[in-house]
C-alpha cells in the first residue's frame, strides 16, 4: 500500500508519504542544527504529517483529483493530530520522563498546530486544546497509522534512540539559563521548532510542486559572499579618502568610528550599542561591523531592522549601490495578504490560489534583508505561520536595529525577551544603532546587553563634534495652531531656503498643507504621511532632494515618519512637541552633513492636534516638556544639551517609569500581561491556579502557557489594520496581473514586489471604502486593492475623495 502525501498539479505525480516525512525531517535536522536542536525539529517533521499514513487520507486525497467538481469536504480526515498523539502515547503516560515529556509536549503541539498556530496548553477558560487533541481525540485506525510508521519510515528502536536524543537537546538547552527562566525559555524553543517545522514543510510541498530537488540559495558560501563584500565595501570607504573634503575634522571622525566598528567586529557575538550621531555614516559603519563579525563568526545571514518601511527602501539601495549585488538582499516591508491557514491539499485536485499564497517563498533566507520592527516583532509573536516561519533564520545572523529607540511601548518587555533568545541560544549577534540610546535595561524584564557595550569610544566629545543645530524652545512659553504656523514657516523662508516641518497627526498635517497651498506664494510645497505608499513616499523624497540639492526654495510637512534615518538635509526644521528622541531624529534632518554654519531647530506646542489615541507620544511630550522647563530654569541642567546623552538617560527612565503598567503587554480584555501567558511557570500562572482550584487536580502537563490565545490579543500597534495594494505607478500593473498569474513562483515574485505599492488600512477605513465600493478583492479575497478614485496623487489614501462614483474606476 503506497500512501500518499501530495499530487502535483501539472503531471499528476505523487509524493508519498515516506519520501515527505524523510525529506522534511532532514530540511528540518538542519535548520534545527544551528541551535543545537536537530532531534527536536527533525522529531517534528517526521512526524507531522503521520496521520497521512491511513486509507481514510488516500481514499481523501483520490477522491479529491478523481471528482474535482464535487470533492471531499476539505479537512474531514484529520492528518496532523496523530503525531503528537504518538508521542503523548509514548513518552507522556507511563513512566513519565521530565525531559522526554517535554520534548512531547513541545514538538507535539508543534505537530498538531502546523496548519495554524501554536495551541494553549491551558486556555482562559481553563480547558487544554492540546490534551483535546493529542490525549482526547479517537482517530480511526491510528494503531495501523503506527504499525505503518516503524515499518517503512523508522524502525521503532530507532525512534526511541531518536526520542532520547531530543530528551538530552531539551535537558542542555535548558542548562543554559536557570531553572527559575526555563518557561520563558520553553516558549521561544517551542517557537523555534514550530517555525523550523513550517518552513521545512512548505519548502518542501513547493520544490515538489515545481518539480525542483532543491534550492539555489541552499548552495551559497556564505564566507565567500561575505568576503566579496566586504572588499566592495572597504574600496567604495577608500575612494573616499580621495574627496576634496576628506580631511575635514567630521569625515576624520567618520572614519575613525568606522575603524573601530571593525575593530568591535572580533569581539563574541553579543548585545551592543552603536550610538554613532545622525550623519555620522552608521549604515556603512554598521555594515562593515557585520560582514567583519559574520567572516570572522561564519553568520549567515545580516539582517537590518528600521522602524518604518520609509527608509528600507533607501537604506537597501545605498548598500546594494555598494555590494553590486541586487539577488541577495530582500526588503521586506509588510505582508501584502493576511496569514492564510488552510490544509496543502486541494479539494479538486488542483492547488487552489490560497494554496500556492500559503507556499509562497516568504521565509527570509536571504544573505542581506531589510525589514521593519513590526515584521520582526510578528515573528516573535503574531498569530498565524506566515510570520513564525522566518524565526529559524534569525539564529547565526547579525541582526542591526537601526533607530532602536522606536520598540512600541507595550513591546519593549517582549522585544528585550526575543533579544536575550538570540543571543543566549542562537549564536546571533545584535546591534542597537541610534543616537538616541533608550534605556531597555532599566525596565523590570531588562536586556541582557553585554557589559563594554558601546562600540564608539569618548561619546560625549563625539556628540559636541557632530553639532550642527540649536534647539530653540518655543513649546514652553506659547501654543501655535496651523494659520499661527503657516504665518512662522512664512517668517522662516525669509532667512532660509527650505523648511520642514514635522508635527503628530496626518489631519493636522494634511490641514496645514492645504491652507499652505491656498496661498500661493510660489514655493514648491510638498506632503509626506503613511497614507501613501512606499514608492509613492519615495519618489515625493526623491523631488524634495532635487530641490535641497540645487538649493531651490522648499517647504515640506510630514508627519513623524521623515525623521527615523531618512536622509535629507534642511536649512530649518520645525517639530512640534514629542518625546525627546523624536526631537533629536528630527534634529538630524536639519544642517544634517554640517553644509553650514548651526541651525535652528524650533519645538513648537501645537494646539489642534488630537493626541488622545496616540499615547505614547503624549507621554513623550510630557516628559519633554518637563526637561526643557527644567533647562529653561538652569541651562547647565541634563548636561546643559537638550541632545546630551545625559538628557536622553533620565528622558527614557521618566518615560519607561511612566509606562511601567505597559511595558509587558496589557492585554485588558483578559487583565492579564501577555508576559505572564507566554513565560508564567505553573506557580505564578493565575490560570493555572484557578484550574486546580476548580478541578481539585493537578493537569498532566509541564508546560501550561498560552500561545495561542497569547498570539491572537498580539499587535504592534494597537489597531486592526488590514494591507491594501494601491494603484499608483507599477502599482497599477501589479494589480492588473492579480487576475493572471497562477505559479507559485509568479505569485512570489508579484507579492515582494507588491510591498512598495501598499498601505495599511484601520478598519474604520476599511468599512468606509467598502461603503463606497472602492476596495476590490482579487485572488479568492486574499488579497485586496484600491480603485483608481479612492488614492489621491498628492494625499494617498483618500477616503474623502467623491470619484467613486464609477467614472475614472477600472
Amino acid at each position: 500500500m503506497t500512501f500518499i502525501a501530495h499530487i502535483r498539479e501539472n503531471d499528476s505525480q505523487i509524493q508519498t508519504v515516506e519520501q515527505h516525512l524523510l525529506e522534511v525531517k532532514n530540511l528540518a535536522e538542519s535548520f534545527g542544527e544551528k541551535l543545537g536542536v536537530k532531534h527536536l525539529t527533525g522529531l517534528a517533521g517526521v512526524l507531522h504529517d503521520l496521520g497521512k499514513c491511513s486509507n481514510e487520507f488516500r481514499d481523501y486525497i483520490l477522491e479529491a483529483v478523481k471528482n474535482p467538481d464535487a470533492p471531499p469536504k476539505r479537512g474531514s480526515v484529520d492528518h496532523s493530530t496523530a503525531g503528537g498523539k504518538l508521542l503523548y502515547e509514548f513518552f507522556h503516560t507511563d513512566n513519565i520522563s521530565l525531559y522526554k515529556g517535554i520534548a512531547a509536549e513541545i514538538v507535539g503541539n508543534a505537530i498538531i498546530s502546523h496548519h495554524s498556530y501554536l495551541q494553549d496548553f491551558l486556555s482562559p477558560n481553563l480547558e487544554s486544546n492540546y490534551l483535546s487533541r493529542v490525549r482526547d481525540k479517537e482517530i480511526t485506525s491510528f494503531e495501523m497509522t503506527k504499525q505503518y510508521f516503524f515499518n517503512n519510515v523508522m524502525n521503532e528502536a530507532e525512534f526511541n534512540d531518536y526520542v532520547e536524543n531530543a530528551a538530552t537537546e531539551v535537558e542542555n538547552f535548558l542548562a543554559k539559563e536557570s531553572t527559575e527562566h526555563n518557561e520563558k525559555q520553553l516558549m521561544f524553543l517551542t517557537k523555534f521548532i514550530f517555525s523550523a517545522l513550517i518552513d521545512a514543510d512548505r519548502t518542501n510541498t513547493r520544490l515538489f510542486e515545481e518539480n525542483k530537488t532543491n534550492e539555489t540559495e541552499a548552495n551559497i558560501d556564505y564566507q565567500e559572499l561575505f568576503d566579496t563584500y566586504y572588499q566592495r565595501l572597504m574600496k567604495k570607504m577608500n575612494s573616499y579618502k580621495s574627496h576634496p573634503k576628506a580631511n575635514t575634522p567630521i569625515n576624520l571622525l567618520r572614519t575613525e568610528m568606522s575603524n573601530q566598528c571593525e575593530k568591535f567586529a572580533e569581539n563574541p557575538s553579543g548585545i551592543y550599542t552603536l550610538s554613532i550621531p545622525t550623519g555620522g555614516g552608521k549604515t556603512l559603519a554598521s555594515l562593515r561591523y557585520a560582514l567583519k563579525h559574520a567572516i570572522k563568526y561564519n553568520k549567515k545571514r545580516i539582517i537590518y531592522v528600521v522602524p518604518f518601511t520609509t527608509i528600507i527602501e533607501q537604506n537597501a539601495e545605498e548598500v546594494r549601490k555598494i555590494l553590486l549585488d541586487d539577488g541577495n538582499i530582500l526588503e521586506h516591508h509588510s505582508n501584502v495578504i493576511d496569514d492564510i491557514n488552510i490544509d496543502d491539499e486541494s479539494q479538486s485536485g488542483r492547488m487552489s490560489v490560497q494554496q500556492k499564497l500559503k507556499l509562497a517563498k516568504d521565509n527570509w533566507d536571504s544573505p542581506i534583508i531589510f525589514t521593519t520592527m513590526v515584521q520582526f516583532l510578528n515573528v516573535f509573536y503574531a498569530k498565524g505561520s506566515r510570520n513564525i516561519r522566518r524565526l529559524h533564520n534569525l539564529s547565526e545572523s547579525i541582526i542591526i536595529f537601526d533607530e532602536v529607540q522606536k520598540v512600541p511601548i507595550s513591546c519593549v518587555s517582549l522585544f528585550n525577551q526575543a533579544l536575550n533568545f538570540l543571543k543566549i541560544y542562537a549564536r546571533t549577534s545584535i546591534i542597537l544603532c541610534t543616537a538616541t540610546q533608550p534605556a531597555l535595561d532599566f525596565v523590570e524584564h531588562k536586556l541582557e546587553i553585554n557589559t563594554d557595550n558601546e562600540i564608539v569610544d569618548n561619546l560625549d566629545n563625539v556628540i559636541e563634534a557632530f553639532k550642527r543645530v540649536e534647539i530653540i524652545d518655543k513649546a514652553t512659553s506659547e501654543t501655535f495652531n496651523n494659520e499661527k504656523l503657516s504665518d512662522f514657516i512664512e517668517t522662516r523662508m525669509e532667512e532660509v531656503q527650505n523648511v520642514l516641518v514635522i508635527l503628530n497627526t496626518k489631519t493636522v498635517v494634511k490641514n496645514l498643507y492645504n491652507l499652505l497651498k491656498e496661498k500661493e506664494n510660489g514655493i514648491p510645497l510638498y506632503h509626506l504621511s503613511t497614507s501613501m505608499c512606499a514608492a509613492h513616499r519615495n519618489n515625493i523624497l526623491n523631488k524634495i532632494r532635487e530641490y535641497l540639492r540645487e538649493g531651490n526654495k522648499l517647504i515640506v510637512i510630514s508627519t513623524q515618519l521623515i525623521e527615523a534615518g531618512v536622509d535629507v538635509s534642511f536649512d530649518c526644521v520645525i517639530r512640534s512637541l514629542a518625546g525627546l528622541d523624536s526631537i533629536a531624529q528630527a534634529a538630524g534632518r536639519c544642517n544634517r552633513h554640517g553644509e553650514n554654519e548651526i541651525r535652528n531647530v524650533y519645538v513648537i506646542d501645537h494646539e489642534e492636534e488630537n493626541l488622545n489615541h496616540l499615547k505614547e507620544i503624549k507621554v513623550g511630550k510630557q516628559v519633554a516638556r518637563k526637561i526643557l522647563i527644567d533647562m529653561k530654569r538652569d541651562n547647565t541642567c541634563h548636561g546643559g544639551d537638550v541632545l546630551s546623552t545625559q538628557a536622553m538617560e533620565r528622558y527614557f527612565q521618566e518615560y519607561y517609569t511612566d509606562f511601567k503598567g505597559n511595558l509587558n503587554y496589557y492585554i485588558p480584555k483578559l487583565k492579564k500581561e501577555m508576559m505572564e501567558l507566554l513565560t508564567a511557570t505553573k506557580g505564578k500562572y493565575s490560570f493555572y491556579q484557578a484550574y486546580l482550584h476548580n478541578e481539585r487536580k493537578h493537569i498532566p502537563l509541564f508546560i501550561v502557557n498560552s500561545y495561542k490565545t497569547a498570539a491572537e490579543y498580539f499587535r504592534v500597534i494597537d489597531d486592526n489594520t488590514t494591507s491594501v495594494i494601491v494603484p499608483y505607478g507599477e502599482g497599477k500593473e501589479i494589480i492588473a496581473e492579480l487576475n493572471s498569474s497562477r505559479s507559485i513562483e509568479d505569485l512570489s515574485r508579484l507579492l515582494r514586489k507588491a510591498q512598495q505599492y501598499t498601505i495599511s488600512i484601520y478598519e474604520y477605513e476599511k468599512q468606509l471604502l467598502d461603503k463606497n465600493n472602492a476596495l476590490v478583492p482579487y485572488l479568492e479575497g486574499k488579497v485586496l486593492a484600491l480603485k483608481e478614485g479612492a488614492y489621491n496623487q498628492e494625499f494617498g489614501l483618500d477616503i474623502e475623495n467623491d470619484s467613486w462614483s464609477g467614472l475614472n474606476l477600472f
